[in-house]
């Protein structure tokens, strides 16, 4: 049996086997699906604000029986029974494509914007994903990034040794000396300093090492571990992660180990490959896609927008629904400014489709839109612009209402980023702004005018 079943956001998860050849559903043996089913109902988040229900849900369809749907989370589940679920980020491309592999190398190109994705092992393009799941991945990735540091030279440092000695070194420790050598008076309890690469920063990185040769499946993971290892042949396996990792320092001269700092200790946590877990023996790493597809587009808008003279601010803060009291702040995901000119932005990761009452649009979040335009009235020299950013997907170019505009001035644009393209899409997001930087406003202006007149 295929010990893991990979499936793409919004697809439904069965455990019938009647549907077993079914293209509508994927399915999982009985004892699998038992398991992911515990995960869904028992398991703790580092995020105090995620509810498993609202991303992984368990249903019944009448003849199919008991479902479980999940969305808006990516990434990779390990159930107790070693089987694994991966799951990629529902993307639609221009051609016809109903492979997982190229699903799975856009997922890693928009992971690369996160922070613990940056180191440039993390960005090599060479990295032969469609052969393995991303358990995997993540482990070829955290390799290249360690074969990058012995590649420069694994730093050494002043460790605190103490020995029993024949010999006088360093400085003798009394205490024990008179506890263990009160009848060996020709013996030295001393401590010293001695210059070795057998650091904190080493050990770790060993240990993870040897902890991820047990875990890949991978056999070209596994030779590249057991080459690995050979350099560290004079560093010890760290026997106390939590105090190693106290003893971690980045400076300048140590910033090669910042990145594999942050995965050692993902790797060598107790909740091991872990981002959500439960009381069973799950293990779970899952990336919130609404922050994933945020930080790439935000990562993009910087670049493009930034080499034409825009400021671009993420995460935007100053400005309250409320100023009296002073409470609800307003965060727009991307600001960007130019000669009086604010734009406001907000990215959601949602498929919009003509069929659905107002393609699918959040009431909410026009709301939202609504007061952004107009708490930021007052650092612009007119009416700010706000953009709703969607994934692009086969049927976008069907929605005709691109543009919401109200009689007092606010308009609410749509955009649909194609994340295969994302250069060239935000590109066309600058051509539009750059050719009709007031779009929809002149219009309800004149509107408004007559109206009076």
């Amino acid at each position: 049996m295929n010990n893991v079943l990979t499936l793409r956001e919004f697809e439904t998860i069965i455990c019938n086997p009647e549907y077993k050849a079914s293209d509508k559903y994927k399915y999982l043996p009985q004892k699998q699906f038992e398991e992911l089913s515990d995960f869904v109902k028992d398991f703790t988040s580092d995020d105090s604000n995620v509810n498993a229900l609202e991303f992984m849900k368990i249903g019944y369809k009448k003849g199919v029986r008991d479902t479980i749907t999940i969305s808006n989370y990516v990434g990779l589940i390990e159930l107790p029974s070693g089987f694994q679920i991966e799951i990629l980020p529902k993307i639609d491309f221009d051609a016809e494509d109903t492979g997982n592999s190229r699903s799975k190398s856009v997922f890693l190109k928009m992971l690369r914007s996160l922070k613990d994705f940056e180191g440039k092992s993390f960005t090599e393009a060479s990295l032969k994903s469609e052969h393995m799941n991303l358990y995997d991945v993540f482990i070829s990735m955290y390799i290249k990034e360690v074969q990058v540091l012995v590649k420069h030279g694994l730093r050494s440092a002043y460790n605190l040794k103490e020995e029993n000695c024949n010999f006088f070194k360093g400085k003798l420790n009394v205490k024990k000396q008179l506890n263990l050598n009160s009848i060996h008076k020709e013996r030295f309890y001393v401590e010293y300093d001695e210059f070795s690469v057998n650091r904190a920063e080493n050990r770790l990185i060993k240990s993870t090492l040897l902890k991820l040769q047990k875990l890949t499946h991978n056999e070209e993971n596994k030779r590249s571990i057991r080459t690995l290892l050979q350099s560290f042949e004079l560093v010890e396996a760290s026997s106390n992660f939590e105090k190693d990792f106290s003893k971690v320092k980045i400076d300048r001269n140590s910033k090669d180990y910042a990145l594999l700092m942050v995965w050692s200790k993902i790797f060598l946590s107790n909740k091991s490959f872990s981002t959500f877990s439960g009381s069973t023996s799950s293990k779970a790493l899952l990336f919130p896609m609404e922050k994933v597809f945020e930080a790439y587009v935000a990562k993009y808008i910087s670049q493009i927008f930034g080499e034409n003279d825009w400021n671009v601010s993420t995460q935007d803060v100053g400005y309250y629904l409320f100023d009296k009291p002073r409470q609800f702040s307003l965060r727009p995901d991307i600001v960007i400014r130019k000669e009086g000119i604010t734009i406001i932005m907000d990215t959601k990761w949602k498929q919009l489709y003509p069929s659905l009452k107002n393609n699918g649009i959040s009431q909410a979040d026009m709301y939202q839109m609504y007061a952004y335009s107009k708490k930021y009235l007052s650092e612009s020299s007119s009416e700010p612009e706000v953009w709703l950013l969607y994934p692009k997907n086969q049927e976008s170019d069907q929605i005709l209402t691109t543009e919401y505009i109200s009689n007092d001035g606010v308009c609410v644009h749509i955009f649909f980023v194609d994340v295969d393209n994302i250069t060239d899409s935000i590109e066309g997001l600058l051509s539009k702004i750059m050719m009709n930087p007031n779009s929809g406003r002149e219009i309800i202006t004149n509107e408004i005018k007559n109206i009076r007149n």
